[in-house]
């Protein structure tokens, strides 16, 4: 006999440096890994995570979106302290679901930390709600946002933010990373800026390639796409890097995305400076027939 199940979406966030990237590996601390361990604490069973996009190592999250199926009396259960005047159940117990998986996180963090901290945590879950059983984390998905971080001999070295900066050496030239980046706008098969996945498609349709300086002067680029393949962002970057330090023109930018070849691919940057920053999705009566077109087109 089955037992019921709910389907609840986690929001979550982390700081990748001390992971092995998202997906579980045997031995290694994982994002995935230590999540999963903690609602399997909870349910008394084993799980299984479904997530918007698999981080590589080092990569990380200021929000990140994933789903998971519990058993429905776990989530009637897990009700906390009632302290917002008016709130309904579901938010009681997806606050007090969320309190607990992160009292788990910071216990696991805290002994592989050099220094206890209580409370604190490399991953954190910001909310737990249930949804429709159509609702997939990673197939229902419109696009991901990314933005990776530079540090270029304009921009003052923080050494607090070494681990979600990349220092490079010289003076970026932005226009003409800006000028290689348009090239790349639109849908095209992506295999000179990938590492592909036996079986998968690398055509993509890369909707934003931005290239500016912040106030702080760190020069982000902004990256938006309906999904990416492996190591997409960071070779897109890689590129354009080559091109900011006159290594290569602005054209070659285009020319190496129609070649379709992974002979003189694209360089991968450091895993350091990238940061997911969200996952866009339809209206629930979409969730399902978007699931079913990205799974068609992708798989």
């Amino acid at each position: 006999m089955s037992v019921p199940t709910v389907r609840l979406r986690l929001d979550l966030a982390y700081d990748g440096t001390g992971f092995h990237g998202w997906a579980a590996q045997p031995g290694l601390r994982t994002v995935e890994g230590v999540i999963t361990d903690a609602l399997s604490t909870i349910a008394r069973q084993a799980v299984s995570l479904t997530v918007a996009g698999r981080t590589d190592a080092g990569v990380h999250a200021a929000h990140q979106v994933a789903h998971v199926d519990i058993p429905e009396s776990l989530w009637e259960g897990a009700a906390g302290r009632k302290t917002h005047q008016g709130e309904d159940s579901d938010s009681q117990r997806g606050r007090g679901l969320a309190r607990r998986l992160n009292g788990l996180l910071a216990r696991d963090y805290n002994a592989h930390a050099k220094e206890y901290v209580r409370g604190a945590s490399d991953v954190v879950i910001h909310s737990a709600r249930v949804v429709d059983d159509s609702f997939d984390a990673r197939f229902s998905a419109l696009g991901r946002r990314y933005v990776y971080r530079i540090a270029d001999e304009y921009a003052p070295r923080n050494p607090v933010r070494r681990f979600d900066v990349l220092w490079v050496p010289g003076v970026l030239d932005l226009e003409a990373m800006r000028a290689g980046a348009r090239l790349l706008l639109g849908e095209h098969d992506f295999l000179s800026y990938c590492r592909p996945r036996d079986g998968a498609t690398t055509i993509r349709t890369l909707r934003r390639f931005e290239v500016h300086r912040g106030a702080d002067g760190i020069v982000n680029a902004d990256v938006e796409a309906d999904a990416f393949c492996h190591s997409m962002v960071r070779s897109l970057v890689g590129a354009a890097l080559e091109v900011g330090h006159h290594r290569r023109d602005a054209s070659w930018m285009g020319s190496l995305v129609n070649a379709r070849t992974r002979q003189n691919a694209a360089p991968v940057v450091a895993s350091c400076g990238l940061t997911l920053v969200g996952v866009d999705y339809p209206e629930e009566a979409q969730w399902a027939a978007r699931a079913r077109a990205a799974r068609q087109r992708r798989v």
